[in-house]
């Protein structure tokens, strides 16, 4: 007992050695929290310490040493009352403050995000990314925050920040009224804009947003896959084709039932006509347009014996499909 009092009294010299990338606030571990008069505090670079009085934040010492005396705390010096100096040892907590950048943090929508696009109308899309940040402000972040836990880390406040972002995401898509296809297109633009909208919330709690970072945008596989028939349409022609279309594109795929002497003769067949330059256009009626069914079908099939290219395909079927009356 007596040897600890001894020990608390010859404390003089209070630095923090950073242990941990994880850590963002630490309290100095003090016995029965007195510090002796004259103690000299090293602060190192990218901290800042803060003394802490019966819960009210007291003086802040950034980056250097300090010798803690009535001249230099006078925020404390005001709060205990000392007008001709204190006595030693005085008590209050001391924290450390890990001023660097959080960098690489997750985040992502667990689940999608209902909002209202101004094409698609009500959609559900999922979003993730990066961002990192940093304590701005430590006094805000101590109030906020810490409160008189001991020490806090990146992934203790992870789960906090990650509910403000999805939170003013939700809040932003529902009165911004942006595309998917606008959000999709232009990711970097679509990151600054949401920095900027998060700036408040991250600087409630003391915190300064460095950056943001949009990765990928989606849509569920459903609504991602009717975009693709409605852009695969409009290649095509006219939307009222669409039921046309669909039809057509049931024919494109292949018939495990066909004979192998009808495949070669569909092939010899069409082989003369593809060395045409031009497809005569089909005149009005069902049976043109049944006609035009059955040659792209053709078609298809030299494409997957390899006698047309891909791209020969596609030029030859879209250019039947815009013809159909």
């Amino acid at each position: 007992m007596v040897f600890g009092f001894f020990k608390k009294q010859l404390l003089d010299v209070i630095d923090w050695t950073e242990t941990s990338e994880n850590i963002l606030c630490f309290r100095y571990p003090m016995e029965d929290r007195e510090i002796q008069n004259g103690a000299q505090l090293t602060v190192r670079q990218s901290q800042v310490g803060l003394l802490v009085n019966e819960g009210q934040v007291a003086d802040l010492f950034g980056p250097g040493m300090h010798t803690l005396q009535t001249r230099n705390l006078p925020v404390l010096t005001n709060l205990k009352n000392w007008e001709m100096g204190f006595q030693s040892p005085f008590k209050s907590d001391l924290y450390f403050f890990s001023m660097k950048e959080q960098i690489d943090q997750k985040w992502g929508t667990a689940t999608p995000i209902t909002v209202r696009d101004k094409e698609f109308g009500i959609v559900r899309m999922r979003a993730y990314g990066t961002y990192s940040y940093k304590i701005r402000n430590p006094k805000v972040f101590f109030e906020k925050i810490v409160g008189s836990r001991d020490s806090f880390s990146v992934s203790d406040l992870e789960g906090q920040l990650k509910a403000s972002i999805l939170t003013a995401l939700a809040t932003y898509f529902g009165q911004a009224q942006i595309s998917f296809l606008d959000m999709a297109g232009h990711q970097e633009k679509l990151s600054v804009l949401l920095k900027e909208a998060l700036k408040n919330e991250f600087d409630k709690y003391g915190l300064l947003l460095e950056s943001f970072l949009v990765q990928s945008v989606s849509l569920p596989e459903e609504v991602q896959s009717q975009i693709d028939k409605m852009t695969s349409m409009k290649i095509a022609g006219d939307m009222k084709q669409y039921t046309q279309f669909q039809a057509a594109e049931s024919l494109t795929q292949p018939n495990t039932n066909t004979g192998v002497g009808v495949e070669l003769a569909a092939a010899m067949s069409l082989s003369k006509s593809l060395g045409e330059t031009t497809v005569a256009a089909p005149t009005s009626g069902g049976g043109n347009n049944e006609d035009v069914f059955k040659t792209i079908s053709q078609l298809h099939e030299l494409k997957t014996k390899g006698i047309i290219s891909e791209n020969e395909f596609e030029a030859k079927k879209a250019d039947l499909l815009s013809r159909i009356k």
